[in-house]
């Protein structure tokens, strides 16, 4: 990590204007902290001010519109379906350990559940299949589209202050890997936090970044930091991170785990960045071992090594829950 006593805000040429210029100005002095790379015109910093690593400049809320709204699940996810559809029996034991999660921290009784960025709809008709009061919220139109299809009730529009209230109060709020998107993840955490009944639960996975096995990956063998996705990814987190911003919320962290560490594959000389068909076969190994554990009715033992991977800083996702005070 390179030490850099301000944020460093992405170039620009003599023609980006003035305007270009102020708003860099005013980001510099809202966000200051080391500097941690550079890639395709913006810098990474570990922002002191807000708790946790993101891009510089920050694209706005209007830049996002367009790319979430219309083309985002064609341009960046057209396999999703396909790909959804040929692991559904894995994708839904996933979701209902989810569900199980939730079901041991809340009383029977309290089953309703928002899913923010709930993209296709799976994640919620599990819940419904489970008996839960299901609602989602999605910016995509066609994500939006093929969920109301399954027969999952998604509104299509991006969750904030605005639109919130209009939805309703629920016992647990659901975020997978959407805070990495958001401009202001502070924000939708407090906004998410108030539609929670009290008691309620808060979930939110994120991308595990700068995590030991990249660090070894790009100092050791040569990678790129290939996570680095901007302008669609713009925050990047850790486990720790990512607790402490939800406790800047006043909710108390009752979980923190992790997926399964899938750049090992990496380190064992199984180089799927950039390569679809390496990937799904370590994809498919992956599935395999999670599968053969529950078989072999070992649940309870891959959500402890899981855990276990989590608190090493390993993990391809991490997720912490949250509750909110009664």
């Amino acid at each position: 990590m390179r030490s850099s006593g301000i944020s460093v805000a992405r170039r620009t040429s003599d023609h980006d204007g003035a305007g270009m210029e102020e708003t860099i100005d005013d980001e510099r002095r809202m966000h200051a902290g080391d500097l941690i790379d550079e890639v395709d015109g913006f810098t990474v910093i570990n922002c002191e001010s807000c708790g946790f690593a993101h891009i510089v400049p920050i694209p706005t809320t209007d830049e996002l519109v367009s790319v979430y709204r219309d083309d985002y699940y064609t341009r960046e996810k057209p396999l999703y379906l396909e790909r959804h559809a040929e692991d559904a029996d894995w994708w839904k034991r996933t979701y209902g350990e989810r569900y199980e999660l939730f079901e041991r921290h809340l009383p029977e009784g309290r089953r309703r559940i928002l899913d923010v960025g709930s993209g296709p709809g799976y994640f919620l008709l599990t819940g419904q299949e489970r008996g839960w009061q299901a609602q989602g919220i999605e910016p995509s139109i066609r994500a939006a589209e093929h969920a109301r299809e399954l027969g999952v009730p998604v509104v299509n529009g991006f969750f904030g202050e605005e639109t919130a209230p209009g939805l309703g109060t629920f016992d647990v709020v659901h975020m997978s890997e959407v805070l990495e998107h958001i401009p202001d993840p502070r924000a939708l955490v407090a906004t998410a936090a108030s539609v929670i009944e009290p008691g309620g639960l808060l979930y939110v996975m994120v991308p595990n970044e700068y995590s030991p096995f990249q660090k070894v990956l790009r100092e050791t063998c040569g990678f790129e930091p290939w996570w680095l996705a901007p302008p669609h990814h713009i925050n990047y987190f850790d486990l720790d991170s990512l607790a402490r911003l939800l406790e800047s919320q006043g909710l108390e962290v009752v979980e923190r785990e992790a997926t399964f560490p899938i750049d090992i594959f990496l380190l064992m000389g199984q180089d799927y960045v950039g390569n679809d068909e390496t990937g799904r076969r370590c994809h498919a190994m992956r599935k395999s071992f999670e599968e053969n554990l529950w078989k072999a009715g070992q649940a309870d033992f891959k959500s402890k090594l899981y855990k276990s991977f989590a608190e090493l800083g390993l993990g391809r996702l991490v997720a912490v829950l949250g509750r909110k005070p009664d």
